[in-house]
């Protein structure tokens, strides 16, 4: 029998067996878009939030996306990527400094969230606002799983390490693939992984052949 692997994240793969790792309420703040030159974009979910709001609001506003797949995400309402980093949030600010310290941006983010790239910047005269737009708890799904020993597990966020370890331990049987540096410094210490040579559920995926 083939060793099972799982898949903790919001997005699903064909060749995983997928734990929703995470709730998500959405909330919508009142935002005038006419004030930023471009938005930053660290998730899909960021990108779903701006369904709440008329198109016309946001669309001419370029994307600092932080993934292929959050840029995928805001193209697909019709909107604009000005950059693409590296799927990490601290590259973020690796993309900011080349712009004029007077460039306005809109941070369209989490209640939680794992980089502070925002400080970073602002401390260096930029002009970031943020916007909690949604907000994420540990689903019934991943805290209910029953996962055996063996199993490979795949973690695609930092928080989806965090609610697994809520109700679970991980053994040194199973296998452990993370989707990038941020993910992997919420493991224990001294636990043993592999880190995926792109920031996605495929590059993870992958890993495995």
């Amino acid at each position: 029998m083939s060793t099972p692997v799982y898949l903790f994240s919001l997005s699903t793969h064909p060749d995983t067996i997928n734990i929703k790792s995470l709730d998500v309420s959405f909330f919508k703040p009142k935002i005038d878009f006419s004030k930023y030159d471009y938005l930053i974009l660290t998730s899909k979910q960021a990108v779903e939030s701006l369904k709440q709001y008329k198109n016309s609001q946001y669309l001419r506003k370029e994307a600092l996306a932080v993934s292929k797949k959050t840029a995928q995400a805001y193209e697909s309402l019709g909107g604009k990527i000005l950059e693409c980093a590296e799927g990490y949030g601290s590259n973020i600010a690796t993309k900011i400094i080349h712009y004029p310290k007077t460039t306005k941006w809109l941070y369209l983010r989490a209640s939680v969230v794992a980089s502070n790239f925002t400080k970073e910047c602002r401390d260096d005269g930029y002009t970031i606002d943020e916007a909690i737009v949604y907000q994420s708890e540990c689903s019934k799904d991943i805290t209910n799983a029953i996962i055996p020993k063996n199993a490979v597990l795949i973690f695609t966020s930092p928080s989806s390490v965090l609610c697994y370890l809520k109700s679970h331990t991980i053994s040194e049987q199973n296998r452990v693939i993370v989707i990038g540096s941020t993910t992997a410094k919420k493991l224990p210490n001294g636990l043993k992984y592999t880190i995926s040579n792109e920031t996605s559920i495929q590059s993870c995926v992958d890993l495995l052949s």
